[in-house]
């Protein structure tokens, strides 16, 4: 049969740009993802703009041209020599590739190989591959990572296959991987492009391809640094292939490659005449020892299956056809490429794949878990896995997601939906299609589904939203100016090669504000600041360019972003859309400084201040929801269920602490509380807690947590965004932009996020598991058991309090003496309630429950909303922690799980994952994932800690757990006699006796937790994620008898003396190092069992003690404190600032009791001469002061009184008595009606009532009304009514005593005057005009002013 040979054509055309060399520092852009591991991008910011093979760039040292400078040079398939393995010697001129070499090259569908020329004349021959010879060993003498291992070597198969680990005896079909039995039986690691049984073939003489039938071999180093045509030319070709064949390989720059090629390859079994049924097949490597790629190339495929597997001996068809995949070996993972491995469809692969356009080229990224880059037809159903880069964006939106999965045609409607928000995609090619990622209300991972054609969303993933302020950080500011309330200028930088390669293309830059004013969040665009600036990289923002801007839709938003993204996308990446880069929160008062100002006045931050003020009274309190602050930094450190780093202030990696300065490091609450606020906590460099009662930069409550809270897209609980509008916000209102000491700050700190006091903060309990293994409980009891198998560590199970932590313990490795009988941790296991009681219908059952919990909790109503009624509703996910093989430890320690989802912390916005219940964090100085905390939303925690391959884990406890826990930590209630608490109840001895023993503490206690897979009542179910088929009973061994004997002394032989010294010298006293010495003769594991027994108890001990706190001491306003101690011993002294004098104690002191006490009485004898001399002139002062304040006031009463009584004494012209208008005044105002006056002549009575000042015109005792208080206080239970003011009603008088003018005429003065009536001698009844400020006016102080000018008129 003819060999067919892959012609230029079959390709197509592919239209490359190619765009001029750039750095390497260019290359990989964010140097936070150089490390960039599992994620399908190797840098998740050139990953959101390569959204087509035209957005790449070319790799350093790479000299692409657009124009030959070099003659064209022959294709490497038209020749049989191999090139020169010699490098340029120096002065030699470097090779240039030009885009039409390129453009040749890439157009063949193998790697060039050869079978003539090198050293021994058989090129990349292997001669020594042959049916008695079926593999041999080949060096790579460089690193290649291949699915969590990394190898250094390799062993080249004839049978389809690079192997890196032995095999099984003998295989069974179908292939099964990895192998259940491992490691009674090999589980081999291997890359199968064929696995299947061959024999070398043979070609006729008229095939087109005359070279040897057989396996041909090559590898190139160091392409990096080539500078040869060969190497060169290697480089770039395959950094280019895959480039635009993966998604999320944008900046990836070979290293060393491998092309390994199968040629005229027959099946095993056959007759002779079937040599010439053959196969051919390449396989290539390409890698850069972080990243790896697999190249699979298939020219041909005649036949299936060897005769062994049942194939037919004439034609290889039938049977169980070949596996094609990968396999990690020792166990661990595999994966089969479906549909076609060990199928008959098999046979598709020469017309499926369409990478780079070929068909028959399949793509995979290999080097810690396997990612398909080609796309699969002939998949159907449901579910299917989807692959996508990057994995992860910024909430704002903006992200271009590059989608590999089904295959696209053009014109296909793509739609991508993310969480619940539905965006329109773009296909690039059969093998992508890219979504832009919009603005999603959400954080951690999210559901996200591809649905195409008309097809349902089948093929789905998981997306990780990160929060806006622990997302890389795109645009940066320079300064800090952004931070005042009027800079100059701002400074802003950026990462071009994020948006371009190209440096010129125009780009805008424009301004976005969030607020809360409905339960609807809202993000508003604002203003452009930039329609047309260049992509250089940086920008410089002139604030006073906006001062008048007049922006009434949006002048209410008081902070935002800075979005910058492609003014015309389509002239430079040929698309219609564009990435978007968004910057961390930022104030707006840059912005918006000018238009407050001339709103509110040049106090603006004062009114703005007030106004937050007044609003965030009306909100419900939550500092009593969040967890109180420990003391100081060791118990914030120790106290992992409940509190993590604030990555804004982390000792570790970011001592900037911008926000509250002079701290050492904060901590912050690791999940929201049941109304979504959290806790922060600072210390200073005394390590002690930083209260905002003493400075502006103390520990702050947030009403809202950064995480949010469900449902994320309602007011008050978007994740980040509502954090800074009700928290960080008002912080620049009413301290940042005004004074410390401003009323607005006081009452921010004092009042609204004012610093919880610490004196009831109570450190959790801890125990641990280490060694191999032994176990501290909570009440600190030692022992050591060592079981095989999966066990209950800790189990709550109680109506309030409900925890599962697990630990799975598996054999140690066999010493230089044989089989070791001892056990290791090896994985953790843990669940725990989270805060949800559940939707929309539930039974009466669970409603009975949740009031019962309700009621535990001390709540007096709940509403029930549930809308679905399962086990899941009321419990967290799962995670686990496992430690890895030693072989695959190169990069990662641990592999952690989340419902059994492997996830990753390798990048900064990675470090702290928040899933449903739970948040999982790694401390940022760790970079090989080698410490992971788990922390529940009940508060407890989990740490484990991996060193050298052994791993301990911590249960840390709050005191909530007290008396409710069981399991192999034991029954913590202070009391270690009930710790050996079985499933049923009853209580195993814990005497000494037991405790030395280690069989009785085995059998009669710890034994009785060991789990299944199967739930058992008390004990419940394995957690663990179960792969290919294993159970809880692949590492369970119930009958598995471990060494009783507790003294090396016993375990180590007398004769074996240096071993026993070499113990003793190690690990001094402690019992559990020289146990796990002499049991594993392994110095690593009892080192570490030694530092992991030590660091328990650094943290115990710090646990258990007692820090006593005297509580919130105040600084005095406009004045200061010596310190900011709070604990006994210490003595603070108050201070005043300048221009004040301090009244009251000028000093406390903190006694043992957690009082403070008062000082002595001061005696002025103590004090220096100045000072006694600046006392009693102040005290001087102030008494005086005080006595003119009583006495003044007094004085002008009496001279008032006095005059008001000889005023009224004095008779009027025509002999009688005035009396005064008020009194009928206020009697109508109180709605009293006058007695009518009838003018008697010469009437004695009315004489004796006129004449007499001791009476008014109705009788009884006069009463005055002329002060009145005024207020804007509402009534209680009175609706809020602004009632105008209004002059005196006397609409009662009659119209004799009405207003006129001589005309009759109403005039102006008579509608400002009311009629007053005056009762002269004659009796008759006159009218008095007065205008308003005849009869009174309001003070600056409300009260009303009444004139007592008296009014007489004559009849």
């Amino acid at each position: 049969m003819m060999l067919r040979l892959r012609k230029s054509d079959r390709a197509g055309s592919m239209k490359l740009k190619i765009r001029a060399a750039v750095d390497e520092g260019n290359v990989q852009n964010d140097s936070d993802n150089s490390s960039s591991s599992t994620s399908q991008d190797h840098s998740s910011t050139t990953s959101t703009t390569s959204t087509t093979s035209t957005t790449s760039t070319t790799a350093p040292n790479s000299a692409v041209t657009e124009t030959p400078t070099q003659p064209e040079i022959e294709d490497c398939l038209k020749t049989r020599y191999a090139p020169s393995t010699q490098r340029l010697k120096q002065g030699d001129t470097p090779y240039v590739i030009t885009t039409a070499r390129l453009e040749q090259i890439r157009k063949e569908f193998l790697y060039c190989y050869f079978d003539q020329g090198g050293d021994d004349g058989n090129g990349d021959y292997q001669i020594d591959i042959h049916s008695s010879m079926p593999q041999i060993h080949k060096n790579f003498n460089f690193q290649l990572p291949f699915y969590g291992f990394r190898f250094n070597y390799t062993r080249l198969s004839m049978n389809g296959f690079l192997e890196f680990s032995d095999p099984p005896e003998h295989y069974t079909y179908p292939l099964s991987f990895p192998v259940k039995d491992w490691p009674k039986k090999n589980d081999p690691s291997f890359i199968g492009i064929f696995f299947s049984k061959t024999r070398i073939g043979k070609i006729r003489p008229t095939d087109v391809d005359q070279r040897r039938p057989g396996v041909y071999y090559r590898v190139e180093r160091d392409l990096m640094t080539r500078t040869d045509q060969f190497g060169v030319e290697m480089r770039e070709r395959l950094m280019w292939d895959i480039r635009q064949g993966v998604v999320g390989a944008d900046t990836f720059i070979p290293k060393h490659s491998v092309v390994v090629t199968w040629k005229n390859m027959s099946f095993a079994g056959g007759i002779d005449n079937s040599l010439y049924t053959t196969n051919t097949f390449q396989l290539v490597l390409a890698t850069d020892e972080v990243y790896t790629y697999a190249i699979f190339n298939y020219v041909e495929l005649n036949w299936l299956s060897h005769t062994e597997a049942g194939g037919d001996t004439t034609t290889g068809s039938g049977g169980v056809p070949a596996y094609v995949g990968f396999n990690a070996g020792n166990g661990t993972q595999s994966h089969e490429y479906k549909p076609y491995s060990q199928d008959s469809v098999i046979r598709d692969l020469t017309g499926r794949g369409w990478a780079n356009n070929f068909p028959g080229r399949h793509i995979f990224r290999i080097d810690e878990k396997i990612m398909l880059g080609t796309c699969n037809k002939d998949l159907a159903g449901t579910n299917l896995p989807l692959v996508f880069a990057p994995e992860s964006g910024n909430m704002m939106g903006g992200t271009i997601v590059n989608i590999t999965g089904p295959c696209f045609e053009k014109g296909m409607k793509i739609t991508c939906r993310f969480d619940t928000v539905d965006v329109t995609g773009t296909v690039i090619d059969t093998n992508r299609a890219i979504c832009v990622q919009p603005f999603v209300m959400a954080e951690g991972y999210i559901m996200f589904e591809v649905s195409y054609g008309e097809t349902r969303y089948n093929w789905k993933g998981k997306y990780f939203i990160e929060t806006p302020a622990t997302a890389i950080e795109r645009i940066r500011f320079e300064t800090r100016d952004v931070h005042e309330r009027s800079p100059a200028e701002i400074k802003i930088s950026w990462n071009a090669q994020n948006l371009t390669t190209n440096l010129n293309a125009p780009i805008t830059i424009s301004l976005w504000g969030y607020k809360e004013t409905t339960i609807r969040p809202e993000r508003l665009y604002i203003d452009v600041i930039e329609r047309s600036a260049s992509n250089t990289g940086s920008y410089v923002i002139s604030p006073a360019n906006y001062r008048t801007r007049n922006n009434l839709a949006t002048r209410d938003l008081q902070f935002g972003f800075i979005m910058i993204n492609l003014t015309n996308p389509v002239n430079y990446e040929g698309l219609t859309i564009s990435p978007e880069l968004w910057s961390r929160p930022i104030p707006l008062g840059w912005y918006f400084n000018a238009q407050w100002e001339r709103q509110y006045g040049s106090r603006w931050s004062q009114t703005l201040c007030n106004n937050w003020l007044t609003n965030d009274r009306y909100l419900k309190n939550f500092a009593a929801d969040v967890p109180q602050c420990p003391c100081i930094l060791d118990h914030a450190l120790n106290d992992k269920g409940r509190f993590m780093p604030d990555y804004d202030c982390d000792k570790d990696i970011n001592r900037d602490c911008f926000y509250h300065r002079g701290a050492m490091h904060c901590v912050r609450s690791g999940a929201p509380s049941m109304q979504g606020s959290g806790q922060q906590c600072c210390y200073d460099k005394n390590s002690y807690l930083m209260l905002t009662y003493d400075q502006q930069w103390g520990s702050r409550p947030h009403r809202s947590h950064n995480l949010g809270y469900l449902p994320w897209n309602e007011a008050n609980k978007v994740p980040t965004l509502s954090h800074w509008f009700h928290d960080m916000v008002p912080y620049y209102l009413c301290c940042m932009w005004q004074e410390e000491q401003a009323v607005g700050c006081e009452t921010y700190r004092f009042e609204r996020r004012p610093t919880q006091d610490c004196v009831s903060y109570q450190a959790p309990a801890v125990a641990t598991v280490f060694g191999d293994p032994h176990i501290v409980t909570f009440d600190n009891l030692e022992y050591t058991f060592n079981g095989k198998g999966e066990f209950v560590l800790v189990r709550a199970n109680s109506r309030n309090t409900k925890l599962d932590v697990q630990g799975r313990f598996e054999q140690l490795p066999n010493n230089f003496y044989g089989e070791v009988l001892a056990t290791q941790l090896t994985a953790i296991a843990g669940k725990s309630p989270n805060n949800f009681y559940g939707e929309d219908s539930c039974d009466a059952s669970f409603k009975l429950t949740v009031q019962l919990v309700s009621k535990a909790h001390g709540l007096s109503s709940v509403t029930i909303l549930c809308r679905v009624v399962s086990a899941k509703d009321n419990t967290s996910s799962v995670i686990e922690v496992r430690l890895r093989p030693s072989q695959a430890q190169w990069r990662y320690r641990l592999d952690v799980f989340a419902d059994g989802r492997r996830v990753y912390f390798d990048r900064q916005s990675l470090r702290s994952q928040h899933f449903f219940g739970v948040t999982v964090y790694t401390p940022s100085h760790i970079l090989n994932q080698s410490e992971v905390i788990i922390m529940f939303e009940s508060g407890a925690g989990v740490e484990v800690v991996e060193n050298k391959g052994y791993m301990s884990a911590r249960v840390y406890l709050p005191w909530t757990f007290i008396n409710q826990t069981r399991g192999l930590f034991g029954n913590w209630s202070f009391d270690v006699t009930d710790d050996f608490t079985l499933p049923n109840g009853l209580k195993a001895s814990v005497g000494s006796t037991s405790l030395n023993n280690f069989e009785r503490a085995h059998k009669d206690f710890a034994i009785n937790w060991l789990l299944d897979d199967k739930e058992q009542e008390n004990i419940g179910a394995a957690l663990f994620f179960r792969e290919f088929g294993r159970t809880s009973s692949s590492f369970t061994n119930s009958t598995f008898v471990p060494e009783y004997r507790q003294s090396y002394l016993d375990i180590i032989p007398s004769n074996r003396s240096q071993e026993r010294e070499y113990a003793k010298g190690l690990c001094g006293d402690t019992y559990q190092c020289l146990f796990d010495y002499a049991m594993s003769l392994t110095r690593d594991l009892a080192f570490f069992t030694k530092q992991y027994l030590d660091d328990y108890s650094i943290i115990r001990n710090t646990n258990n003690r007692r820090i006593i706190s005297c509580g919130v001491l105040e600084t005095p306003r406009f004045g200061r404190k010596s310190n900011f101690f709070f604990v006994p011993g210490t003595t603070v002294q108050f201070e005043c600032s300048q221009d004040f004098v301090l009244i009251g104690d000028q000093r406390r002191t903190c006694m043992a009791n957690g009082q403070n006490k008062r000082p002595d009485p001061l005696i002025t004898n103590d004090l220096p001469t100045t000072g006694q001399q600046e006392y009693s002139s102040r005290t001087m002062g102030v008494t005086f002061g005080i006595i003119l304040g009583v006495l003044v006031p007094i004085l002008f009463l009496g001279v008032w009184g006095y005059f008001c009584y000889v005023k009224k004494s004095r008779p009027v012209e025509d002999g009688s008595t005035s009396w005064e208008y008020e009194n009928n005044i206020m009697n109508r105002s109180l709605g009293r009606t006058p007695r009518a006056l009838s003018p008697a002549k010469g009437s004695s009575s009315d004489s004796d009532r006129s004449s007499s000042g001791s009476s008014s015109i109705f009788g009884g005792k006069r009463r005055s009304y002329d002060k009145v208080y005024r207020t804007k206080e509402p009534l209680p239970n009175k609706p809020l009514i602004e009632f105008e003011d209004k002059l005196w009603d006397l609409e009662e008088e009659g119209p004799e005593s009405s207003l006129t003018t001589t005309d009759d005429t109403p005039s102006d003065l008579a509608k400002n005057t009311r009629a007053l009536p005056v009762v002269g001698t004659s009796g008759n009844t006159g009218a008095v005009s007065e205008s308003p400020s005849d009869l009174g006016s309001i003070d600056n102080t409300g009260n009303t002013v009444v004139n007592r000018r008296a009014k007489q008129t004559a009849i």
